[in-house]
């Protein structure tokens, strides 16, 4: 069976943490199409473009995973792309709880399961927005990207 999971998010920027969760989902999945949601009611930090060319620049090589952007429901895009599963990252109790609260909505309307992966300790500090504040005020943030081959 060909199994795919979709993991959704903004990945405003993608972080080493994003990375790793894609690294350990390779492992379970056969694919993973890794899907950069539109959202008008969000200024990104990032150009939408600017974020599928350095996610596209750090998978350059590994045809197992694929970047996309997408509008309207998560799942809907599930379904569209043939995907078999949601993938989420969990770093905390507080995230567990807001994915629980998705991951049974999206299984209520399409069926669909989501796989939770938790954060490796290492990474578990690391988000998009700490990334996003250390480059707002001059510092650099290359340690919490990817390393792009």
């Amino acid at each position: 069976m060909n199994t795919q999971a979709l993991y959704a998010g903004s990945f405003d920027p993608f972080t080493i943490g994003h990375w790793s969760v894609v690294d350990r989902a390779l492992r379970i999945f056969d694919r993973v199409i890794i899907a950069i949601g539109e959202n008008a009611d969000k200024n990104a930090f990032w150009p939408l473009e600017k974020r599928l060319d350095h996610i596209r620049s750090v998978y350059k090589d590994n045809a197992r995973v694929g970047v996309i952007s997408y509008s309207g429901l998560t799942a809907d895009t599930a379904r569209h792309t043939g995907c078999t599963h949601l993938l989420r990252g969990v770093r905390s109790s507080v995230d567990f709880e807001y994915e629980r609260t998705l991951a049974d909505a999206n299984r209520n309307i399409s069926g669909l399961e989501t796989v939770l992966l938790y954060t490796l300790p290492e990474y578990a500090f690391v988000s998009s927005s700490l990334v996003r504040d250390l480059m707002r005020h001059g510092h650099s943030a290359e340690q919490f990207l990817p390393h792009i081959h």
